[in-house]
């Protein structure tokens, strides 16, 4: 068709064609750059601190590492460790985050308001109180278990309610399930008296890992991540809608079974090493999706790159705030999420 001044207008197939042209490239300058800037980011991370670091002896430490030099030893047994884990810890977040609303089609979902990561942190009080000899593999399958458990209660309140499993019930099911895993989780901290060892985990934190947990996270990275990378194009579809899906020859149930197994190894392996950090997993795949689109090949891997950089940021500033002192990251992501949240949830309010 000719429009009035004679100019043959764009067809939708070339329109399409231009719009995947600028989202791949606004998907190949995110993760550039962002890849660029979270190694940084963990390069100002590894210098600061008690004892500030030149830059260039953080990059001594790497390639040409003095096992006599005590900044060396800081850098590779303190601040390495601490700046890897805070990264994959954000990436695992972040995705897990992604997976979530995209399965539920949920705008809300995320791992810290959907009882995953409240769940996580009861069984692991439990495991303080009952199993204090656990090891790192075992305070991780406990956190697998209480992730499980803390999902499944949100879900089966959620569907209980009249008229199916909206966005602001999911919000209502997860407050409430929060709440009363926190209450159970003090009244055993108090009772067992292992409030002190449960602490960090309730506060959030990447302080004093070392690379033991790094061992553990890497194959937790290389499983998960990969399972949510090659579920992106599934997730996509899903997120249209069930029937969509089931008419375009998705499986849905695998599919969300899948989702769900990788978002409870990423969440639970994040819970059980740097404790309760929330709304990275809700503020990260929403600032994705206004970048990249609603396609999910593009949104999972963005997020892992910005949520890896957020917590890593997040970690840098709880440092800084009251030093020598260390706010807990916690309370920074929450400063930025709470707000988000608040947003998000008054914009659904609205049907907006």
């Amino acid at each position: 068709m000719r429009g009035k001044n004679g100019c043959v207008k764009q067809t939708d197939k070339a329109k399409h064609r231009n719009n995947l042209r600028s989202r791949s490239f606004i998907v190949t300058l995110i993760l550039f750059f962002g890849v660029i800037a979270l190694l940084l980011s963990m390069a100002l991370s590894i210098s600061f601190g008690a004892a500030d670091i030149q830059l260039k002896t953080v990059w001594a430490s790497v390639f040409q590492y003095n096992p006599d030099s005590t900044a060396h030893q800081i850098i590779r047994e303190l601040r390495m460790p601490r700046a890897i884990a805070a990264a994959l810890i954000g990436a695992f977040l972040a995705v897990s985050g992604s997976l979530m609303q995209g399965i539920t089609r949920n705008p809300l979902a995320s791992p810290s308001i959907m009882g995953v990561t409240t769940g996580a942190a009861f069984t692991l009080a439990i495991a303080f109180a009952f199993f204090p000899g656990t090891s790192s593999v075992g305070f991780m399958i406990w956190s697998f278990i209480g992730a499980g458990l803390g999902t499944g209660f949100v879900l089966l309140i959620a569907s209980l309610a009249k008229g199916g499993l909206t966005p602001a019930k999911f919000a209502l099911a997860g407050a409430a399930v929060t709440a009363f895993l926190n209450s159970l989780s003090t009244m055993i901290a108090i009772y067992f008296n292992v409030a002190q060892d449960i602490s960090f985990w309730y506060a959030g934190g990447v302080a004093g890992v070392s690379w033991v947990n790094i061992q553990i996270l890497i194959p937790i990275a290389i499983i998960g991540l990969s399972l949510a990378f090659g579920l992106g194009r599934m997730i996509t579809v899903v997120s249209l809608g069930d029937s969509v899906a089931i008419g375009l020859g998705q499986r849905t149930t695998i599919i969300k079974v899948l989702a769900a197994f990788a978002v409870l190894l990423l969440t639970g392996a994040a819970v059980s090493i740097a404790g309760m950090v929330g709304f990275v997993g809700l503020v990260t795949p929403h600032i994705t999706r206004a970048l990249v689109g609603v396609d999910y090949r593009w949104i999972i891997p963005c997020s892992a790159i910005l949520g890896a950089l957020l917590l890593v940021l997040a970690d840098l500033v709880s440092r800084t705030i009251n030093p020598p002192y260390e706010t807990p990251i916690g309370a920074i992501t929450a400063l930025i999420g709470v707000p988000f949240f608040i947003y998000l949830a008054r914009r659904e309010r609205s049907g907006m």
